[in-house]
């Protein structure tokens, strides 16, 4: 079996894994990430855990899941079969019983019987599983306690400091019980005490809110550590509120300090606190008038992250340290920022002379619904080291990354030589504040060491998507060249390799491209050259140079005889040139890079050109005009930017091959119109709806050519995407005026 480092002498740091288990109660809905991240049923997803490298896995067995029904009713077939499978495999358990949850349906975090019935199933699980050794008996207990006895948000739904009291002291004391049942069996048995681990800073008219909230962060691991006595800063609030003092003297008389101290780490938890309301976001301003926001979002000057936290906690406790959760919902290439600066904060920490331990990715599977703090069920989803949004978990940029910090070689993933977006200017909802407050830099502060950037080389400078690749990429901080075809002709060989030589690349993009479908028919040369011979050409070079490359198809490769949505490994059999053109350039792409990433795609919209579909039809029908549209050409109808975003992710996890990517719905030409036009409030009484016949196409159409995938849904639906596009277009002409990209002409079903 794994040993977890001892600490008898510094080590490397440990990679750890986690998998988002939480069962939190909603009035009398259960909210179980199980349900949703389908772990339940996949053994195999064990051994593509080891495969990470990790030592150690937060795992759970939990209390509402094993046992809502007592004991004596227990079903422990779901443990019985993973904890000895991670044995096998390497990977020493963290069981945890209890996560972000308020336990079965009879007890809850006030009741008086929790600590007591953790306990009881404590002790089951310990003589059940003998030979584990690493528990987390309640996840969080400080934060959970917050989340649903303070702001009311989970069962059992309070809102005062008495019962968020209650239900801390309540989970702390199931923590001791529970280890000393466990220790009963195993008296090896080690405490990793996990929570969230913050810090706020603050106007100084808000101070004493700051120091408040900075004390309350440590409350449950000294409960835990027997430090909670009339010389504790936050005695009296435990007294206002209404807790004895015989109640946090059982602490004293009882301690339980953890044998790891597990810190949690999230972009929410440095906190801003400003008597300012009206300078922020209505969301960000409580009932008393101030603002309460992420530090990143407000101050002008970034914390240093999670490196001087860590040593507050050394110095406050001297126990062996661990990051038992670090994610950030965001872009690929910030996911991996965050990781590699909370894992290089981690070591910076070790060399100051801190017990670290290790650092856990959270969470491997993503998770589900937190950015409404799981209080509804909407599926919004944030991947992790794995993304679940196909018929199997595929692996992300993420699993690179951690095979090569678990195995000591250095990283090696181009993108990590930006900041995340947390360092970048982009950042701020208000306008940054300059704040004098004293944050600690930390011995031995991460430095980066500074290589050549090596960018992505984009072709199509002028196009819908080159312009669009460009704006996004530096939104994302990702080094780029958009290259217009003097600077690069992809289907000269010469240029190409002049191209790659002068910039050294780590991608191409190929943006550009022969796009207008009907004149192709007139043009069949040029639009094979710019279409298929460019793209193989471009296909070679990176094949050389090991350079990944992106290039796009279009749902005119098929003839719409299928009927229904066309997935990735359906037969081509392309109605026009247009179409032949993008056949053969997937064809002999994927012939001799088989790396490259292909992707398929149709009918684009989006705010940056005026001369989309979707854009034209608002422009007229909103200005009284009459406006055409087919009732029997049905496509799947992509958002530029949703297609950049998802486009750039996949780019960034060397996935290949061929991909479907649009915003899902089938829908006419005409429907798209109807749709656009509901959301953006615009009547749509002149809208003319015709057959194809009567729009006199020079290019045969398919007549069913929408979209879908066998590889994974990834972007989000049309109605979505049709949303945020009339945002968009709404919020750029309060700032004077749509930003214009090419003047491109959007034709029916042009790419």
């Amino acid at each position: 079996m794994t040993v977890i480092n001892d600490g008898s002498q510094p080590q490397p740091i440990e990679l750890w894994g986690g998998l988002e288990a939480t069962v939190n109660r909603v009035r009398d809905r259960y909210f179980s990430q199980m349900e949703h991240n389908g772990h339940g049923g996949r053994l195999s997803d064990l051994d593509r855990f080891a495969a990470l490298g990790i030592k150690a896995l937060r795992y759970p067995v939990l209390w509402e899941l094993t046992a809502p029904d007592g004991l004596e009713n227990a079903d422990w077939s779901w443990p019985d079969e993973r904890l000895p499978a991670l044995r096998d495999l390497g990977v020493a358990p963290i069981v945890g019983l209890v996560h972000h949850g308020s336990g079965p349906r009879h007890t809850s975090l006030v009741d008086p019987g929790f600590a007591e019935g953790l306990a009881e199933y404590a002790g089951a699980v310990a003589r059940r599983y003998p030979w584990v050794e690493y528990y987390t008996p309640v996840n969080e207990p400080c934060t959970t306690a917050r989340f649903a006895c303070l702001y009311g948000l989970w069962y059992p739904h309070a809102r005062d400091d008495l019962s968020f009291l209650q239900a801390l002291v309540n989970q702390c004391k199931g923590v001791v019980l529970s280890m000393r049942a466990i220790r009963e069996v195993n008296p090896n048995a080690k405490l990793v005490q996990t929570d969230d681990l913050g810090k706020t800073y603050s106007t100084p008219e808000m101070a004493e809110w700051a120091e408040f909230y900075n004390e309350r962060r440590w409350l449950a691991w000294d409960l835990l550590c027997g430090m909670v006595g009339p010389e504790h800063a936050l005695w009296d609030y435990f007294m206002r509120s209404g807790i004895d003092a015989e109640t946090l003297q059982w602490f004293r008389d009882n301690p339980c300090p953890p044998d790891v101290v597990g810190v949690n780490y999230y972009i929410t938890s440095e906190r801003w606190l400003d008597h300012r309301g009206e300078r922020y976001p209505k969301q960000y301003v409580g009932v008393h008038g101030f603002a309460d926001i992420e530090a990143a979002r407000a101050l002008a000057t970034p914390t240093p992250g999670v490196g001087p936290l860590l040593q507050e906690a050394w110095e406050r406790y001297g126990l062996p340290l661990a990051v038992t959760e670090a994610h950030i919902d965001a872009n690929r290439e910030d996911q991996l920022r965050w990781l590699m600066e909370v894992w290089q904060a981690a070591q910076a920490v070790q060399r100051s002379g801190a017990d670290m331990r290790a650092v856990t990715v959270w969470s491997l599977l993503g998770s589900f619904d937190w950015n409404c703090l799981v209080t509804e069920c909407k599926g919004y989803y944030e991947s992790g080291a794995f993304d679940l949004r196909g018929p199997e978990p595929r692996p992300t940029a993420l699993v690179g990354l951690m095979r090569e910090l678990a195995s000591g070689r250095p990283p090696s993933h181009p993108v990590l030589q930006g900041q995340g977006w947390w360092r970048r200017p982009g950042r701020f909802l208000c306008p940054p504040v300059a704040t004098s407050t004293s944050i600690a830099a930390l011995p031995g502060e991460r430095r980066s060491t500074q290589h050549p950037v090596q960018p992505i080389l984009i072709s199509g400078a002028t196009g819908t998507l080159g312009s669009a690749f460009a704006r996004i990429c530096a939104e994302r901080q990702l080094a780029v060249h958009v290259l217009t075809r003097q600077e690069m002709d992809i289907a000269d060989p010469a240029s190409v390799e002049a191209a790659i030589r002068r910039y050294h690349p780590w991608a191409i993009i190929n943006a550009g491209g022969y796009v207008r479908v009907h004149d192709a028919e007139q043009d069949a040369q040029r639009c094979l050259r710019e279409n298929a011979q460019g793209p193989v050409v471009l296909a070679v070079a990176c094949a050389r140079h090991n350079v990944r490359l992106l290039s796009f198809s279009s749902d005119l490769v098929f003839d719409g005889s299928k009927g229904s949505a066309y997935v990735e490994s359906d037969p081509v059999s392309p109605l026009n040139v247009y179409g032949q053109s993008k056949a053969e350039a997937e064809r002999r792409v994927l012939a001799v890079n088989p790396q490259a990433l292909m992707v398929r795609t149709s009918a684009f919209f989006g705010p940056w050109d005026r001369h989309n579909f979707v854009t034209l039809a608002l422009q007229a029908l909103s200005e009284g005009r009459p406006f055409t549209a087919a009732e029997d050409l049905v496509v799947s109808p992509t958002y530029v930017p949703d297609l950049v975003q998802t486009c750039l992710d996949l780019l960034i996890d060397a996935e290949s091959g061929i991909w479907h990517l649009s915003n899902g719905d089938a829908v006419s030409w005409a429907e798209l119109a109807r749709r656009a036009c509901g959301m953006a409030e615009v009547s749509d009484a002149r809208l003319q709806v015709l057959p194809s016949t009567a729009l006199d196409l020079a290019a045969a159409q398919p007549r069913f050519s929408a979209l879908g995938s066998e590889r994974g849904r990834l972007m989000p639906t049309l109605d979505d995407a049709l949303e945020r596009y009339v945002r968009a277009v709404a919020e750029a002409r309060e700032r004077g005026g749509m930003h214009a990209g090419a003047a491109q002409a959007a034709h029916y079903g042009s790419n």
